[in-house]
């Protein structure tokens, strides 16, 4: 028989909850319970759009038109909230442009605003709905023998579900910050790095989260100025006047500058299906082959309306075209090639025409990301390697006002980059900050000490020993993340070569790769390869190693509608 209700809990409340609670309000569905544990006081933002994340001065990158549709949009919200608000932003109804990136904070209001209307449905649809603010969820326990998940909360509260959704969201581990001034493991949450710096302070890393670190340090040390023309300059305060920030970055770029997307959600209706991805798979030994998606989803989108690229690009394999594009960007001096893409985006938005190569990589990105699970090692391996580094560069978007801001800070001395080394590493001294020591472009030595070091390489992957809820890695409910070599000779050699990563499991090679195992409708898979129908997983942070782009909303909003598809099986006892 049927039982009467489901109960379903979703750890964590930021924007993944948020489109998962939304799937279940229209599920049609109303013998469901749904507790929403969220470890904050303020639901919907998360980490990016909360204090945690983002200061006053922090954007998002994306504008109201390209946000996947909730209950209301942007647009009607600002028109109805209270101008309170909207007032710190000099944000009006009037004045409000749907094509203009958010302050962050405000976005993150919106989002808050939007959890208030889905609790509204869920009650008017019949789904009992329960929110638990500010509690730290401690564990997660599987129960098969009883087909259940025990949610423990405040180190020993128990509360027993038929089925777990992990959206945990970000997580920014300390290893140093704390136990050495100056050092700082993330910029996050920004209000510490509010600080008076009459010094170099280095950045690691190029990325929005070191964009975000270089918005609050500029302002704690000095304040920009806005011509008639409306371009910014920039001046340290006279108390510090030998304040200036240094990135370090592998490749020596910048991301490249936001311009207008055609396809504002990403989900282009050429790209492959799944059931054409799983047919390739079937005639290519259960693997997806990079080439094939970057044919299919890349190459074939030029064919129609950007025919002059597409013969540009046809014959060449991955490595090709992405060696073609970097020396692009390489040949040109990193802050002169900034202005001319901030000009090239400004023109992009103003005629509302795309910068088309680009908006067809953050479409390939989004499109591989999710199937990349089916990659073999060796081809996990060039993704890594080859293709990801253009991608995090090209399809960073970076809000037009941040690159105005760089500029300003590169115009008056304070902000400079500089190109490191693969093996570069950064050593945290006791004295505080620390020395960063690297090879410079002409293969020299270099050993420079910084009083204040942030570290700004983004969300990192996270492996499965860092998994937060212990008893599912001692039960092996769940399993590290791993691809197969399909050719045993190709991961000798790699092992060989000292990838230690590599693992010899009998006789087959795998590659491990950040986080854990999950299969395609995101449910954990344990130490047996079976997947767990109870434990679905949403926290980007530990499916990375098969979402190796992660995208944001959009990447919410899709992964959700996979899990839905799964989740509302009928329980039978």
């Amino acid at each position: 028989m049927e039982r009467a209700n489901k109960r379903i809990a979703i750890i964590g409340g930021g924007p993944s909850a948020l489109f998962m609670f939304k799937r279940l309000i229209e599920s049609g569905r109303n013998e469901l319970e749904v507790e929403i544990f969220e470890r904050k006081k303020q639901l919907g933002a998360g980490m990016p759009y909360s204090n945690e994340g983002a200061n006053k001065e922090h954007i998002t990158n994306v504008s109201g038109n390209e946000i996947p549709q909730i209950v209301t949009s942007i647009h009607e919200w600002v028109c109805t909230v209270n101008a309170a608000v909207l007032a710190p932003y000099n944000i009006t109804p009037e004045n409000f442009n749907d094509y203009k990136v958010l302050p962050r904070l405000l976005f993150g209001e919106y989002l808050s605003a939007q959890f208030d209307l889905l609790q509204d449905m869920a009650q008017d649809a019949g789904i009992i709905a329960k929110i638990h603010k500010g509690i730290d969820v401690s564990d997660v326990i599987d129960k098969p023998e009883l087909n259940q998940v025990w949610v423990e909360f405040e180190g020993s509260a128990i509360v027993e579900f038929d089925e777990v959704i992990i959206c945990t969201g970000h997580n920014w581990p300390k290893k140093n910050e704390g136990k050495t001034e100056g050092y700082f493991d993330s910029p996050y949450p920004p209000s510490k790095l509010e600080l008076y710096c009459n010094n170099a302070v280095a950045i690691r890393g190029s990325s929005l989260t070191a964009i975000d670190a270089i918005r609050t340090l500029a302002r704690s040390n000095g304040s920009f100025r806005e011509d008639a023309n409306g371009m910014l300059s920039y001046k340290a305060n006279e108390e510090n006047p030998d304040f200036r920030m240094v990135m370090h970055t592998r490749n020596g770029l910048l991301p490249a500058v936001r311009f207008h997307l055609e396809d504002s959600h990403l989900q282009n209706k050429s790209l492959l299906t799944p059931e054409e991805i799983e047919e390739h798979r079937l005639q290519n030994d259960g693997f997806l082959s990079l080439d094939f998606i970057f044919e299919k989803d890349f190459k074939d989108l030029f064919k129609e309306n950007h025919a002059d690229f597409y013969e540009l690009i046809k014959d060449m394999q991955i490595e090709e075209f992405v060696d073609a594009m970097m020396d692009l960007r390489e040949s040109t001096e990193p802050f002169t090639l900034l202005r001319e893409e901030y000009y090239e985006a400004e023109k992009s938005i103003k005629k509302r025409e795309s910068v088309y190569w680009k908006e067809a990589l953050a479409i390939l990105s989004f499109a591989m990301n999710y199937p990349a699970k089916h990659l073999s090692a060796e081809d996990m391996l060039r993704l890594q390697k080859t293709l990801m580094p253009l991608i995090s560069i090209v399809i960073a978007f970076v809000p037009q006002t941040s690159c105005k801001e760089l500029l300003a800070l590169y115009d008056a001395g304070k902000l400079d980059i500089i190109k490191v080394d693969a093996e570069s590493t950064v050593e945290p001294e006791a004295a505080g900050g620390a020395t960063y020591n690297y090879k410079d472009e002409n293969g020299d030595e270099q050993s420079v000490y910084y009083k204040v070091f942030v570290d700004c390489i983004g969300q990192p992957h996270l492996l499965y020993e860092d998994f937060p809820f212990k008893t599912m890695i001692e039960d092996k409910a769940i399993s590290p993340a791993m691809l197969a070599f399909r050719s045993a000779q190709q991961g000798c050699i790699s092992s060989q070569e000292g990838n230690k990563k590599v693992v010899k499991i009998n006789e087959d090679y795998y590659l491990e790769v950040p986080g854990i195992t999950i299969n395609d409708n995101f449910q954990v898979v344990d130490r047996n390869d079976n997947p767990n129908p109870r434990i679905y997983i949403m926290a980007v942070p530990y499916i990375g190693g098969y979402n190796p782009d992660y995208s944001g909303l959009d990447f919410g909003e899709a992964a959700s509608l996979k899990i839905i598809n799964g989740i509302l099986q009928p329980i039978t006892v």
